[in-house]
């Protein structure tokens, strides 16, 4: 069975939660009258990628009533919603994390970011292990920009069962080559699908690059319109789990990837 997932990228404003959750909202609707089943949005959008706004205080809780809108979005459309928020998770402990909301409004974290990058170092505690959340028979493992950078993160989703790997991201203006390579490479390294769903626009001091796509498991951006630019907007795609069982055939470097390589041997010469 297909499932139809939708890419959505756009401008996040700093601290402005409300505002961004509304934002969040109109991509579901769209995505919805386009037949997602599955709806990404970037790393941080609800809360801001501007370490200006992280504070302990401005990190949401998992209640928080700026979050209603969302969740109502989410069941009505019959959907899975992916997002990321600076997240309180205990007195004096906030985290980069992956929100999900299910179809009938259920709102969890259920994955921390586990590779901070930059300025996240200094304020985020990094999460300790990965998940996977399952929708439609999908097993759809979860990660957040740096991570994808990582072989060994997309490999371990893989590994544990996940078809398909969902990363919000926010990739800074200049970094387009790397981010391009990264999620396509962990497409092709493990016969799965990648949706990117990549911050755009101004937010705080720095400018962010978009780029949101959808990879086959041979590394193709796929979809309408296939990967964007810096324009707000959407990519939706047919993930198929046919064409995983033919790229696995063809190219099974996940199953011929060794557990170890055992030591190195290190020949002085000259």
């Amino acid at each position: 069975m297909t499932l139809r997932v939708a890419a959505a990228q756009d401008v996040s404003v700093p601290g402005d939660v409300a505002t961004n959750v509304a934002t969040a909202v109109q991509h579901v609707g769209e995505a919805a009258e386009r037949g997602a089943r599955v709806v990404v949005l970037p790393e941080l959008f609800l809360t801001g990628y501007d370490p200006h706004v992280w504070t302990h205080d401005e990190a949401l809780s998992l209640d928080d009533e700026r979050l209603d809108p969302l969740r109502d979005a989410a069941r009505t459309h019959d959907l899975v919603v992916v997002t990321s928020a600076a997240v309180r998770r205990a007195l004096d402990e906030t985290t980069l994390s992956s929100i999900v909301v299910g179809p009938e409004g259920e709102l969890t974290a259920p994955y921390d970011k586990q590779h901070l990058a930059g300025p996240e170092v200094g304020f985020f505690t990094a999460g300790d292990h990965g998940a996977t959340i399952v929708v439609d028979g999908w097993d759809l493992g979860l990660g957040i920009c740096y991570d994808g950078c990582f072989p060994e993160h997309a490999a371990s989703a893989a590994a544990a069962g996940a078809t398909a790997y969902l990363c919000p991201a926010a990739y800074y203006v200049g970094s387009e080559h790397r981010r391009d390579v990264y999620y396509a490479a962990r497409a092709l390294d493990n016969g799965i699908y990648v949706v990117l769903s990549g911050l755009t626009g101004r937010c705080g001091d720095e400018e962010f690059n978009g780029g949101s796509a959808v990879y086959d498991p041979e590394g193709r951006p796929v979809g309408d319109p296939g990967r964007l630019g810096i324009e707000p907007g959407l990519v939706v795609a047919d993930l198929d789990p046919a064409e995983i069982d033919r790229v696995r055939v063809l190219n099974p470097v996940g199953a011929d990837r060794h557990a170890s390589l055992g030591p190195r041997h290190r020949l002085l010469l000259g």
